[in-house]
């Protein structure tokens, strides 16, 4: 048991460290030397958990897309309504991608033409914004004009805009960003807006994130 312990921490630690690296120097300078020795590990423990640099940023992207999956379905689940749960979810999507190395590298790790087969956590993200906006418009949330799809669209490039711009300014990533943007939009989504909380707060729902 104490060994498991031991290893499943070594491999944490790879992949933070993998992360942080590869968001400071970018996919090609990214080098599995200079990952173990920030994990403070030598070259054949993390050899041991990953074959190669590749498999190395599958795993970061693959905690990233479990990280927006538990973001998306414990938000859904205690929030009252869709709208509401798209707007908590946002909060806490850009909150793990400012706190989160690993969550915002995966986000980066979308963008890698390399990666093979699988949702990126961009993806993910979409796919579920899709899913609860056609939810909001089968329960008569959305105004009349518009629709899921488009609704979807705006929130999508919105919010992968802040997740990008984030990657320079952190400032994208504020609860401030986010309120105005929902405080914006929410009006032209639905009459009831008045009724959705644009305010992580007074949701009720948690901004550390997952």
């Amino acid at each position: 048991m104490v060994k498991q312990e031991r290893a499943a921490r070594t491999r944490q630690a790879l992949i933070r460290s993998g992360a942080e690296v590869f968001t400071e120097e970018g996919l090609a300078h990214t080098s599995l030397s200079t990952i173990s020795r920030r994990a403070g590990v030598s070259n054949g423990a993390l050899h041991f958990h990953f074959e190669s640099k590749k498999a190395l940023l599958r795993a970061i992207e693959s905690q990233a897309l479990e990280s927006v999956r538990r973001i998306a379905h414990d938000t859904l689940a205690r929030s009252e309504g869709p709208l509401q749960a798209l707007v908590d979810a946002t909060y806490r999507l850009m909150s793990a991608i400012a706190g989160d190395v690993v969550v915002r590298a995966g986000f980066e790790l979308s963008d890698d033409p390399g990666r093979g087969e699988g949702p990126t956590a961009r993806q993910e993200w979409q796919r579920w914004v899709e899913e609860v906006l056609l939810r909001a418009d089968e329960d008569g949330w959305l105004v009349e004009g518009v629709s899921a799809d488009g609704a979807a669209a705006a929130v999508v490039a919105a919010t992968v805009g802040f997740e990008v711009l984030g990657g320079e300014d952190k400032a994208w990533l504020s609860e401030e960003k986010v309120t105005g943007f929902w405080d914006l939009l929410l009006p032209r989504l639905t009459e009831r807006h008045a009724l959705v909380c644009a305010s992580v707060a007074g949701s009720g729902a948690d901004p550390a994130g997952p």
